[in-house]
């Protein structure tokens, strides 16, 4: 069987949770297929066998960033050519996976890692290219042959917002983590590692709450800042925090920091891409991890904290829960969240205090964070292993290939 994944991210170039979910399937299904991957980025340097990288078309340059992308799905369409299915993640590969579908007479496979009705804010980003986005996103879903949900709340929203879309097409397979890549150091490999904490400014010595994530109205971030106000002085507050969507959000995150700079010690924002040796150490200095997303189909940012030992205290929204068993390996934040896409808070005040009382009863109480961050370590090793995640994918594969 030969499979085609279409990807804007893919290594080198990976910029969030589903460019790293892409990586990690099409490497478990080299066991299982043929596996070719389509990419954006230009083509790729010693990439492996089978990795395309496509370069959007100059003549759309200066165009809205959408018909950009459109310009490279029409090309992708046309170089799955032989394939048996296509297998699309993320809107701006959808609509490459739904012309190559009609296109070579394959069926397609839409893997569902977020919803373009459920952020609005896109439009910040994308001005009247966020129509076109979700335009290419419900044409994909509404004809794929089949919907990989990243979690059961993602399937649930799937059916919510796209009610034409048969339940029967829609299947759940979490994403997996890579439990030998993301482990806590141990011997001379930890001591490299506080060599790199230390040279990125954080002090493995002091209690710490470290966040993940990109700069994007998704993750919560003014939320965690205003909570970080309670934690206790001693407590350092690690922001992994950049690839930000839009200059102004950019912009607000950066005087909200400062602004808590200004009031307390031990903020630290670490605005790079880190390589993953360092994420791991900075992780494995830390004692608690924080996601205090009001949409997150899933986390995978959560499932690498827990690989590496640590708990998590998450917002109880989307796939979180199906990760975070509360209590055991770390603690839900319950909220209440408006009816209009957005995801926020009906009290934000509310969701600020129950998120800062979470995160300081693990901070403080470092025997609780350590057995729950062991807790969650054993949860990922027996749920969320990359191998049971392509077995899973690939049943779905025949599923749709003998239906046809």
């Amino acid at each position: 069987m030969r499979v085609d994944l279409l990807t804007r991210e893919f290594p080198p170039f990976v910029y969030g949770g589903a460019g790293v979910h892409v990586a990690e399937l099409s490497a478990v299904l080299r066991s299982h297929a043929d596996v070719r991957v389509h990419c954006f980025d230009g083509p790729r340097d010693d990439a492996l066998p089978g990795v395309t990288g496509y370069t959007a078309p100059e003549e759309l340059a200066a165009a809205n960033p959408a018909l950009s992308i459109f310009g490279v799905d029409l090309e992708m369409a046309a170089g799955v050519a032989g394939t048996d299915l296509v297998h699309s993640h993320t809107w701006y590969a959808n609509l490459a996976g739904h012309l190559g579908s009609l296109l070579h007479g394959v069926p397609h496979v839409v893997s569902a890692h977020s919803l373009e009705p459920l952020r609005p804010w896109k439009a910040e980003q994308l001005g009247g290219g966020y129509a076109l986005s979700s335009w290419a996103e419900r044409t994909a879903y509404e004809s794929a042959d089949a919907i990989i949900a990243v979690s059961g709340g993602m399937r649930a929203d799937i059916l919510r917002a796209y009610p034409s879309v048969d339940p029967a097409r829609v299947h759940v397979v979490h994403n997996g983590v890579d439990l030998e890549a993301w482990r806590r150091p141990s011997g001379a490999a930890a001591r490299v590692g506080d060599d790199v904490v230390r040279g990125l400014g954080v002090d493995p010595g002091r209690p710490s709450v470290i966040f993940v994530g990109r700069v994007t109205r998704q993750k919560g971030l003014p939320y965690l800042l205003r909570a970080a106000e309670q934690l206790p002085p001693e407590v350092q507050l690690v922001l992994c925090a950049g690839s930000p969507d839009t200059p102004q959000v950019a912009a607000e995150v950066a005087a909200a920091v400062a602004e808590l700079s200004l009031r307390r010690s031990g903020v630290v924002q670490i605005e790079e891409m880190l390589p993953r040796e360092s994420l791991v150490a900075l992780l494995a200095a830390c004692t608690v991890f924080v996601c205090p997303s009001v949409y997150e189909p899933l986390g995978i940012v959560n499932l690498e904290a827990m690989a590496v030992g640590l708990p998590v205290v998450g917002t109880a929204t989307g796939g979180i829960p199906e990760v975070v068993v509360d209590g055991v390996t770390g603690l839900l934040v319950p909220i209440d969240q408006v009816d209009d896409g957005s995801g926020a808070p009906t009290d934000p005040d509310r969701f600020v205090d129950d998120l800062a009382a979470a995160l300081v009863s693990l901070v403080t109480d470092t025997e609780r964070a350590a057995e729950m961050g062991h807790a969650a370590r054993r949860r990922v090793e027996e749920h969320f292993a990359w191998a049971a995640i392509g077995e899973r994918t690939m049943a779905v594969y025949r599923a749709v290939l003998e239906g046809r």
